[in-house]
């Protein structure tokens, strides 16, 4: 019998990184001293045009800088902390899963900017990023949002991870009815990782089919982790350590072997 697939689904910023990715080196070196400054211009800008958060904050930072390319984008990527165990974490699952039968495969889905997170550390360890992204002109200067992942349109990107229709141009056969059998990776098999308010529509949905998610806090003891907790959006709430023998490390195995009980009794059907 082949393997069974899980999908860990994570958001970046504040999740897998303790503060927003824009905030590491990229705000400052456009001459922001206090990231709250650079969040205020972005905010003016969307209340002032009536525009969406996320395409505010990307055409500040293409406005603040028109010789920004992709290049320079993925060269931010080193400036990224990540929190403790994260490096090692994707490795770890992956020989846990297959130990017990299960294929682990690993997602980004997050509103902050794919080039940055392409250029982490960790940026092989993911099956797709899904990220916002932007056009650039010949020259190569970010020109304009081509892509932009807010926090209600992360949804489609667990839709597309259900189906295996990850190629984001793709629409038709997303759209396209798929038996349950066919289904690339049920969502009862997906593991949601989130921070906070801005993802519980994606937590919602994962949890509603039957999934997990587990909100990722360097603090549980906020009131953003407990008012997770009293929505019941997050199944679970974990202080952000991805080391082995953590909680988060015990509470994702365990769910591991829970997938792979369910799959020896579906072998004997």
């Amino acid at each position: 019998m082949k393997n069974a697939k899980m999908a860990l689904i994570y958001d970046f910023d504040k999740t897998l990184s303790p503060k927003d990715m824009q905030e590491f080196h990229l705000i400052q070196r456009l001459g922001y001293e206090d990231p709250a400054e650079f969040w205020k211009t972005c905010n003016d800008y969307s209340q002032k045009y009536n525009i969406d958060g996320i395409l505010s904050y990307m055409m500040v930072l293409a406005r603040l800088d028109p010789e920004m390319t992709q290049e320079m984008l993925k060269g931010e990527g080193k400036y990224i902390k990540l929190y403790p165990g994260v490096k090692e974490w994707f490795l770890r699952m992956n020989a846990y899963g297959k130990e017990h039968g299960i294929d682990v495969e690993h997602y980004i889905i997050s509103s902050g900017i794919k080039d940055i997170i392409e250029g982490t550390p960790i940026a092989s360890e993911f099956r797709k990023i899904y990220a916002c992204s932007y056009y650039y002109d010949e020259q190569g200067h970010a020109k304009w949002p081509a892509r932009v992942v807010n926090y209600t349109t992360k949804t489609q990107y667990l839709f597309r991870i259900n189906k295996g229709v990850l190629d984001e141009r793709n629409d038709m056969d997303l759209n396209r009815s798929t038996p349950e059998e066919d289904k690339y990776i049920p969502y009862d098999r997906m593991i949601y990782f989130g921070d906070g308010l801005t993802d519980v529509p994606s937590m919602k949905v994962v949890r509603q089919f039957g999934g997990q998610t587990i909100a990722v806090f360097a603090d549980i003891d906020t009131d953003p982790a407990r008012e997770l907790q009293h929505r019941a959006t997050a199944n679970f709430v974990a202080k952000a350590d991805f080391r082995s023998g953590s909680r988060i490390d015990h509470i994702v195995k365990t769910m591991i072997d829970a997938v792979a009980v369910e799959k020896r009794l579906d072998d004997y059907k």
